[in-house]
């Protein structure tokens, strides 16, 4: 197992809480040593820089929209004072927080966006269970990806975690993963969401997909969650192409159920791939 894409995953889903080198490299599953090194080598980071980098970037960008108060940006960055996180910020931008809010523009801002995990193929992947799947209305944290940002899904997944108690009529306890309305460029919609009775009540800031009953080819991925883009890029390159199905035009998901820890990533998923009847 990749120890630095590992790293990736923990700190992209964990950025908005404290973080520690210790932390990063228990779940990892090495040592200190080893992740320096190790994610130094496949990124050109040093850890706790590619932290500072993202928390700094995600700063800018809050205040380039107008956040009122830089002292909870700061605090939001993991800077105890404000001098602290204008300190860091000048450093790191040459610029001050004032003049980013002031300006609201990060054209000048070298930012630093996620890094994508290995989409390489795997040399195989284990044959898939054949269901038909119910209908179901799923509500949860939506975003639009793009090829170049599905790197930030799981800081997606954080909101997700912070706002799935105000989802009304939740039916449930396992968590879905949605791909849809995809266009010609590669991009869709992915919600981070939970099935729910109904839209009535959704407040307006939850997106919402319908998924049809449908047949489905089912694959599980038991590894480490950082792995996800090898498991899903070896089905859609590999698997599918030889198999002899066709992909229907409808919603494509990963199902995290009571097995899957959002901690540490670990536990396993399902990969719900639409197929025609």
């Amino acid at each position: 197992m990749n120890p630095a894409q590992k790293a990736l995953w923990y700190i992209e889903s964990h950025l908005a809480r404290p973080l520690s080198l210790d932390e990063i490299s228990e779940v990892a599953d090495v040592s200190r040593f080893h992740l320096v090194r190790a994610f130094a080598a496949a990124t050109g980071f040093s850890v706790m820089r590619y932290v500072r980098a993202r928390r700094l970037t995600e700063a800018a960008r809050a205040l380039a929209a107008g956040a009122p108060d830089i002292l909870r940006v700061a605090l939001d960055a993991d800077y105890g004072s404000h001098e602290a996180f204008t300190r860091a910020f000048r450093d790191h931008f040459g610029v001050t927080p004032e003049s980013v809010r002031a300006n609201s523009c990060l054209d000048e801002l070298k930012l630093q966006e996620p890094i994508l995990m290995d989409s390489t193929a795997l040399d195989k992947v284990a044959p898939p269970r054949f269901e038909t799947g119910k209908a179901m209305l799923i509500a949860g944290v939506g975003e639009r990806i793009s090829c170049d940002n599905g790197a930030g899904i799981p800081a997606q997944w954080q909101r997700f975690h912070q706002t799935i108690d105000d989802v009304p009529a939740r039916v449930g306890n396992v968590a879905y993963g949605v791909c849809c309305n995809g266009d010609d460029a590669g991009n869709f919609d992915y919600i981070a969401g939970v099935e729910v009775a109904d839209f009535s009540d959704l407040p307006r800031e939850f997106s919402r997909v319908r998924i049809p009953a449908q047949k489905y080819a089912v694959f599980t991925h038991s590894d480490h969650i950082s792995t996800i883009r090898r498991t899903v890029s070896t089905i859609w390159n590999h698997w599918l192409p030889a198999s002899g199905h066709e992909v229907a035009d409808a919603p494509n998901f990963e199902r995290y159920d009571e097995k899957f820890d959002p901690l540490t990533g670990n536990g396993g998923l399902e990969i719900w791939v639409p197929i025609k009847a």
